[in-house]
């Protein structure tokens, strides 16, 4: 009799230990729409609504984009979908000099791995996962079929724009620099310029993923709202049939977000000193 119980224990832990959930094993899938809203400064001011909406439409593909995160307990895998240009029926290349790449962010060894094309030049930024000061609201809406709460935070712009370039910046850096009593230049110490952040998570889905540089909740985010953009979460699948790949880029030169953004910057300013030579 106790041979019979001895074998039955060990039957009935096998069983429970075969169904204690892996890590890799709970996966899912994301699909979030993008919206941007193009600012026009003082130029704009100039212009006619006909002409702003001229303006909104061919850039429809830099101002509205769909994103895809895969994901499961410790790594996710967040890369924009391809999109064909409505004017000139082809994906723009060009805006992708200055996108996201494909992204890969491991919560457990905080670690991002994203990679990046400039031109032609393909470069591997591994760097650390953003650090984010999440305060924890109150608020609750329903997303989809999903309870979410509210979170905020206030991050420093250039950790969310690292990527991206821009002349506006440049001349904005150029003017923080002024001369000391010697006639060598120095930086000015401004405020950091900051960007006020709101995002909706749902513990509902247990994992501390979500869209570009955010993460950190206790829940996938599936609406955040950035400066200008704000991204929804249009399509959740839990532990679909197929199994999900998620495996981080691996091609190109190896270099850390702000050395990138140097980079680039770097690049541009030779190119734009290059054309004014060739006008000459």
């Amino acid at each position: 009799m106790k041979s019979i119980l001895f074998k039955f224990s060990v039957l009935l832990f096998l069983l429970l230990l075969s169904l204690k959930p892996n890590v890799q094993e709970y996966q899912g899938q994301a699909v979030y729409f993008a919206k941007s809203k193009m600012d026009l400064g003082t130029w704009g001011a100039r212009m006619s609504e006909a002409q702003k909406s001229q303006i909104q439409a061919r850039l429809k593909n830099r101002l509205e984009k769909t994103y895809v995160l895969n994901f499961n307990k410790e790594e996710s895998l967040f890369n924009e979908e391809d999109k064909i240009d409505a004017i000139s029926g082809a994906t723009d290349s060009w805006g992708k000099n200055f996108s996201a790449g494909e992204q890969y962010k491991n919560v457990k060894e905080n670690a991002l791995i994203q990679s990046q094309e400039f031109y032609g030049k393909q470069f591997l930024v591994k760097d650390k996962l953003l650090a984010i000061e999440w305060k924890m609201g109150k608020e609750s809406k329903q997303i989809g079929q999903y309870m979410c709460f509210k979170a905020t935070a206030s991050v420093p712009t250039a950790a969310l724009t690292w990527y991206s370039f821009s002349w506006s910046e440049l001349r904005a850096n150029a003017n923080k620099m002024k001369k000391d009593s010697t006639g060598i230049a120095v930086e000015i110490e401004e405020e950091v310029d900051m960007t006020e952040v709101e995002a909706w998570y749902t513990p509902q889905i247990p994992v501390s993923h979500g869209p570009a540089e955010y993460w950190g909740l206790p829940g996938l985010i599936l609406e955040v709202s950035a400066g200008n953009t704000i991204m929804l979460c249009s399509k959740i699948v839990i532990n679909p049939k197929e199994k999900i790949k998620i495996e981080a880029p691996k091609k190109g030169k190896e270099i850390m977000k702000m050395e990138y953004k140097a980079t680039i910057t770097e690049k541009m300013k030779e190119m734009r000193n290059n054309r004014g030579r060739r006008r000459n």
